[in-house]
């Protein structure tokens, strides 16, 4: 038996990157995985691998989240864990930014942190339960061309926080993960973006994104997903409001 067997683990944006590296990781210490995303062929694909279920919802959609949310809890029960990590990015300079733009990423990195946080946290105010928020290392300094995006993992660091705070004396812990550059699909869209703009190649683009990270390469998923998994363990009980940096010594 392993240290997960028995807990009910939800994750949003669990079909491809970190979400999907978390889902593995919690399937291999045993737990039962709920995925949630927007597209159904990735999420039953990870949740095939996993052993776990997928819910199709768009978390941008108060109701469709609610409902996938209430679907996971009727499937396997009360949440142990949830780790709220659907997010997307954009780049380009501030006075070019559309106000779509900013909504669009405001509602998907912060709002729906907001409805994912008040949908689980009725099964989370006991002892060994975890919610834990993918945020960014954008959400602990200032960024140039990104403002929505870093604003918006501003408020996710600040939420978990609060949360923290508040929920402290229940037995709940409420951390944030905060990534630099992760090699994901959100990476990769960005280089394209980059690429674009500037007439670089693609992987041009993605080594020079890699050499912002104090290691000089992108993080992987795992990585992320194993910084994740230590704060879901039973011995992290004392970890709470923590904004743990994964980011190869950038912010050392």
């Amino acid at each position: 038996m392993t240290w997960a067997t028995g807990k009910h683990a939800l994750i949003t944006g669990g079909g491809t990157g970190i979400g999907a590296a978390v889902a593995r990781a919690l399937a291999a210490a045993g737990a039962t995985v709920s995925l949630i995303g927007r597209r159904a062929d990735l999420i039953e694909a990870v949740a095939r691998e996993t052993g776990g279920s997928a819910f199709v919802a768009d978390v941008t959609d108060p109701e469709q989240q609610s409902r996938a949310f209430t679907a996971a809890r009727a499937a396997h029960g009360a949440f142990d864990y949830v780790v709220l990590n659907a997010g997307i990015g954009d780049s380009r300079p501030f006075l070019r930014t559309k106000r779509e733009t900013w909504d669009a990423i405001l509602a998907t990195n912060l709002t729906a942190l907001f409805d994912g946080a008040q949908l689980a946290l009725p099964d989370l105010q006991a002892p060994g339960k975890r919610l834990v928020i993918v945020a960014s290392v954008a959400g602990l300094k200032g960024g140039a061309m990104a403002a929505p995006y870093v604003a918006s993992k501003h408020g996710a660091v600040g939420l978990a926080r609060s949360l923290a705070l508040e929920f402290a004396r229940t037995g709940l812990t409420v951390n944030a993960i905060c990534p630099s550059f992760v090699d994901t699909p959100m990476v990769d869209a960005s280089a394209e973006r980059i690429a674009g703009a500037t007439g670089r190649s693609v992987e041009e683009a993605r080594a020079m994104l890699a050499k912002t990270n104090g290691n000089g390469r992108l993080i992987t998923a795992d990585e992320v997903a194993y910084s994740v998994v230590q704060l879901l363990h039973p011995d992290a009980s004392g970890v709470n409001g923590a904004c743990v940096t994964i980011d190869g010594g950038t912010s050392a």
